[in-house]
């Protein structure tokens, strides 16, 4: 039996309403601040990092007030397997904790929480304990994007708040990161050989904007990388120091 017009049309209409629904920004406009940032510093070419990988995947999910960051590091490519995701950038970064921290090495998988606590990377519930037993993170930064279209590279503005430094006078470092929602990956040789690996809040690109004196200030940047994830800002205290505050825009 046919459908007559004045019930087609309604239905017309709800479906112009869910497109329209859909087809807005693919995130939120403003950046919100995290409670605590969770570092997974791991590999690919680690045989150890899978479990950690999934761990870091079951908080991304559960904790939306974290901020959960997967860096790949490189140091164990030459065991046969080349991470697709590895950068030497955060191998340093993982060595400029490990020297402050007075560690006598690196190694994968680790978790670091607001730059200032190691916490066993496969741990679940120490590191969502740490995480929330740990004071928030000062809301003093913001991101403003230039354009809401995911496809592009992200650019905008990082906005400091006016801030009282330490009385040891050393000025801030800060990054901004681009980061992939989720990656999943066959490994066909080395230590993983044969494993399907999946990947949470993957950091694509790290950027230093500089250092920062504690002073209102307006930041440009432009990111290189078109990361479906979202864009995060970690002011620190210097290299290798604590995260003091962070935002976020997921997309």
């Amino acid at each position: 039996m046919m459908m007559g017009m004045k019930h087609i049309r309604p239905i017309i209409c709800m479906l112009a309403l869910a497109l329209m629904i859909h087809s807005g920004p693919a995130y939120a406009a403003e950046s919100t601040t995290p409670h605590a940032v969770i570092e997974l510093y791991t590999s690919q070419g680690c045989n150890s990092c899978p479990p950690a990988d999934h761990v870091l995947y079951q908080i991304n999910q559960e904790h939306t007030d974290l901020l959960a960051l997967s860096y790949h590091v490189d140091y164990w490519n030459y065991l046969g397997w080349t991470d697709p995701f590895s950068d030497s950038r955060y191998s340093d970064r993982q060595r400029d904790y490990a020297n402050r921290m007075r560690e006598r090495y690196v190694y994968t998988p680790q978790v670091i929480i607001n730059g200032d606590n190691v916490v066993q990377a496969t741990a679940k519930r120490r590191i969502e304990s740490t995480a929330d037993a740990l004071p928030g993170l000062k809301d003093i930064s913001a991101i403003t994007l230039a354009s809401d279209s995911t496809d592009l590279p992200a650019r905008g503005t990082v906005a400091l708040r006016n801030i009282t430094m330490p009385a040891s006078g050393n000025a801030h470092r800060i990054w901004i990161i681009g980061f992939d929602r989720e990656h999943q990956r066959d490994v066909l040789s080395g230590e993983n050989a044969g494993k399907r690996l999946v990947h949470a809040n993957v950091v694509r690109e790290m950027i230093d904007l500089g250092s920062w004196d504690g002073s209102s200030k307006d930041i440009p940047f432009a990111m290189t990388k078109a990361c479906d994830g979202g864009i995060a800002v970690l002011v620190q205290n210097g290299n290798g120091g604590p995260i003091i505050s962070a935002s976020v825009i997921r997309y």
